[in-house]
C-alpha cells in the first residue's frame, strides 16, 4: 500500500452471519445508511442507530455517554429520545463530522440558502491553480479537481455564521469520495490504481447532498419537536475533563479494534484536500498522537518502553497472559517479511483501554451499565482474547462484573485472509 500503509486484518463493513444463520447488523453501520441524518456520512466503523435507541429505552438511560463518539450515532439517538447525551471523540476530523451532523436542528432554510449561494459562487469561479498535492492529483482528473477547488475557494470566502459554514464544509467533504473516479470507498484506504464505474459530477453531487440534508432536517425536526441537544467534545477517552464525576448511567460505545487499521489514514484524502496536512507523514502529529493505540503506525516510539508498559499497575489482572502473547508476537515477527510491531501494538492497546476504564469509573454512576461493541484479534495468527482481557481490566478499574454476548463469527472464509484463526465480534456488557 502507498506510503507503507498496512491493510487491515479485519474487515470494517461486517456482514458475516450469527449463530442463527442470519446476518446480525446491529454492530455495523449498515442500518444507518437508510436513516435520516445518520446516512449523511458513511462511518463504516460505527454501529446501528436503532439498536442504540432500543438499548436507551430498555435501560431507561437518562445520561448516556459514548467515549468513542465516532460520527455521532449515540448522541443523535439520545437527542431523538429526549435524554442527555455526551460524546467524546479524539480524531479531529471525525469530531468535526459528528459536530456537523449534530447541527441538524438549525433552521434548514438558512442552511439551504447559504449552500445554494456557495454553489453559485463556485460555478462562476475560474480556477487557475495548476499544482496540487500528489495524492489529490492521483484521485481526480483536472476537470473534476477544478470544480472541487472552486467549491473550496468559495467556502473559504464565505461569511456565513459558524454552524452554517461548517455544514457547508461537511457537504463538500461528504462528496469528495463519490466524485473521484478511483478507489476511494468511504472510510477505506485509498487505491489510486483502481477505478470506479460510477462517478457523480461535482456540482450535481453537491446539490444532491444538500437536498438530502435539508429534507432530513425538515422531516426529523417535525418528527422530534422536543429533541434535546447533545454535547460532543474533542477529547481523549482516557481523560474526559468535560464529563462530570458520576454523570453517566449508560455507556454505549465501540473502541477501535486491535486490528492494525490506521484510523488516522482514513481521512487522509479529506485532510489533504483541505490543506490540513501536506502528506501521509503529517498524520502522526495531526491525528495519531491523540488516538488510542490500535495500529503499528502508532508504536515506533515504544520500542524502549515495552517493559515499562508490561509492568504498569493498570495491566495487573492480565499481566501474565499479555506478557506471554507479547513474547510470542515478538518472536513470530522475526520470521515474517514485514516484521510488524504487533507485540508493541497489543500491549499499548490494552494499557490505553485500561486507562479508559479507570476514567469511565470516575464519570459513571454506581450501577451504570456499559456496553462495548468489540472484536477479538489474531495478529500473525497469535490469538488475543480481547473480550476477556477488557472485561478483566474493567473489573480491576472498579466495575462489578462483565459478560460477553457473541453476535457473529468472523474470519471463517479463509480466502485471501492473513491467518486462519476463527474470530468473533459481539458486545461486552459491564455492570457498574
Amino acid at each position: 500500500m502507498e506510503n507503507g500503509v498496512q491493510e487491515p486484518q479485519l474487515e470494517l463493513f461486517k456482514t458475516e452471519t450469527n449463530n442463527n444463520g442470519k446476518a446480525d447488523l446491529t454492530s455495523t453501520f449498515a442500518d444507518n445508511m437508510k436513516l435520516p441524518i445518520h446516512r449523511w456520512y458513511r462511518y463504516t466503523a460505527g454501529f446501528s442507530g436503532p439498536w442504540v435507541r432500543e438499548l436507551i429505552e430498555r435501560e431507561n438511560g437518562q445520561n448516556v455517554l459514548d467515549p468513542f463518539g465516532g460520527s455521532g450515532t449515540v448522541m443523535l439517538e439520545g437527542e431523538y429520545a429526549g435524554i442527555n447525551s455526551i460524546g467524546i471523540e479524539a480524531h479531529p476530523y471525525v469530531y468535526r463530522i459528528a459536530k456537523a451532523k449534530l447541527s441538524w436542528q438549525i433552521e434548514p432554510r438558512n442552511f439551504k440558502e447559504a449552500a445554494k449561494q456557495l454553489l453559485e459562487n463556485a460555478k462562476s469561479k475560474k480556477v487557475n491553480k495548476k499544482e496540487y498535492p500528489k495524492l489529490i492529483e492521483k484521485c481526480y482528473p483536472i476537470e473534476i479537481l477544478k470544480k472541487l477547488e472552486a467549491l473550496k475557494e468559495a467556502w473559504f470566502e464565505s461569511t456565513d455564521d459558524t454552524v452554517v459554514k461548517e455544514l457547508n464544509w461537511f457537504v463538500i467533504t461528504a462528496i469528495l469520495r463519490t466524485t473521484s473516479p478511483v478507489g476511494t470507498a468511504q472510510w477505506q484506504y485509498i487505491q489510486p490504481s483502481k477505478t470506479k464505474g460510477k462517478v457523480i459530477d461535482v456540482f450535481h453531487a453537491f446539490e444532491a447532498k444538500l437536498y438530502e440534508m435539508v429534507q432530513d432536517m425538515q422531516n426529523m425536526q417535525r418528527r422530534y419537536p422536543n429533541a434535546t441537544k447533545s454535547a460532543i467534545f474533542m477529547e481523549d477517552a482516557r481523560h474526559m475533563p468535560s464529563v462530570p464525576d458520576n454523570w453517566a448511567d449508560l455507556v454505549i460505545t465501540s473502541p477501535p479494534y486491535a486490528n492494525n487499521y490506521d484510523y488516522a489514514d482514513a481521512t487522509r484524502l479529506e485532510m489533504t484536500f483541505w490543506g490540513d496536512i501536506e502528506g501521509w507523514g503529517d498524520l502522526q502529529e495531526k491525528v495519531r498522537k491523540f488516538l488510542v493505540t490500535a495500529c503499528t503506525q502508532n508504536v515506533t516510539s515504544l520500542k524502549d518502553k515495552a517493559n515499562e508498559i508490561l509492568e504498569s499497575p493498570l495491566l495487573t489482572p492480565i499481566r501474565k497472559e499479555i506478557t506471554d502473547v507479547f513474547n510470542e508476537l515478538a518472536e513470530t515477527r522475526l520470521t515474517r517479511g514485514g516484521k510488524k510491531n504487533y507485540h508493541l501494538m497489543i500491549i499499548a492497546y490494552f494499557k490505553d483501554l485500561a486507562e479508559v476504564f479507570h476514567e469511565l469509573r470516575r464519570v459513571t454512576k454506581k450501577g451504570c451499565k456499559v456496553c462495548f461493541v468489540i472484536g477479538d484479534s489474531a495478529p500473525y495468527g497469535v490469538y488475543v482474547p480481547v473480550d476477556k482481557w477488557l472485561g478483566e481490566l474493567a473489573v480491576y478499574a472498579g466495575f462489578e462484573s462483565y459478560e460477553f454476548e457473541k453476535l457473529r463469527d468472523r474470519n471463517t472464509k479463509w480466502k485471501n485472509r492473513k491467518h486462519r484463526v476463527p474470530l468473533h465480534e459481539g458486545r461486552l456488557w459491564i455492570k457498574g
